[in-house]
């Protein structure tokens, strides 16, 4: 039992460490935003390499859950005779949750190892410590422009997985549900025109574009964070790769719920 608390402890301590020194980082990398207007052709770069590459994957997967969305909650409102709002139930699941949640998973799974790898290595070749001995921060030259380049592409993403799923779920409703294309998208495009008191846009579109930045944020502070604390050769590169995965997976989860329950609250 004692081996077992103190194992347990140290874990949390070990967890608690790591994400006290991902938050250093992140504030540390913030504060080099000043150069990014110098860094405009890198963080291009890399908008590229982790946005147009990932393309594929978001749209295919975009394109079915709004499919399965679809064909799902229609065959239950059909037994009400209510299949005409699909369209109304697709944009709004897409746009406030799946859309931006989808995008997130994706992301941490593509571009969050990728990060991750990609600092690792250069971290167990020494390559970080010879910036460090050349007075070259890693915050400035490494962090800030990723950080940058993942929190602009996960929205753009999300824009485009949202209207991927749209139109998946209006396929369905049109070949399994008998539901028009011009009833479906006159739902959805209604369900979507209410204006926020806030901010005057459309509530569902915007918390869900909040929630994208945020998650990109996370992948790449996550992923920035475990490649810069990797040691021991390729095992250290592998081991940082798996945790930037997993550690970016759990907290989408928490805070995609923690974030809806700050926008939509019960009256």
């Amino acid at each position: 039992m004692t081996g077992l608390l103190r194992s347990t402890g140290s874990q949390i301590i070990r967890i608690l460490s790591d994400a006290g020194e991902t938050l250093t980082l992140t504030l540390r990398a913030t504060k080099e935003l000043k150069a990014a207007p110098r860094k405009f052709s890198v963080i291009i770069g890399l908008m590229f390499q982790y946005g147009v590459r990932s393309l594929h994957v978001t749209s295919v997967v975009g394109l079915f859950t709004g499919m399965i969305f679809s064909l799902q909650t229609g065959l239950e409102l059909a037994k009400l005779g209510q299949e005409g709002s699909i369209g109304t139930l697709v944009a709004v699941v897409m746009c406030r949750e799946m859309g931006p949640f989808i995008t997130g998973l994706i992301l941490a799974a593509c571009v969050g190892s990728a990060i991750a790898a990609e600092l690792a290595t250069m971290k167990v070749s020494e390559e970080i410590d010879a910036l460090e001995v050349m007075s070259i921060r890693p915050e400035r030259f490494l962090v800030m422009p990723r950080l940058v380049a993942v929190a602009i592409i996960t929205p753009l993403i999300t824009i485009l997985t949202n209207l991927i799923g749209i139109l998946g779920g209006a396929v369905v409703a049109k070949t399994q549900l008998g539901v028009s294309y011009q009833r479906y998208f006159h739902s959805s495009i209604e369900a979507l025109r209410d204006l926020d008191e806030m901010f005057n846009l459309p509530k569902d579109l915007y918390t869900g574009l909040i929630k994208s930045v945020v998650f990109g944020v996370l992948i790449a502070a996550i992923g920035c964070g475990q490649g810069l604390r990797a040691r021991g050769g390729a095992l250290g590169v592998g081991r940082a790769t798996r945790l930037s995965v997993v550690n970016a997976f759990l907290l989408i989860i928490v805070t995609s719920y923690v974030l809806t329950a700050i926008f939509y609250r019960a009256n």
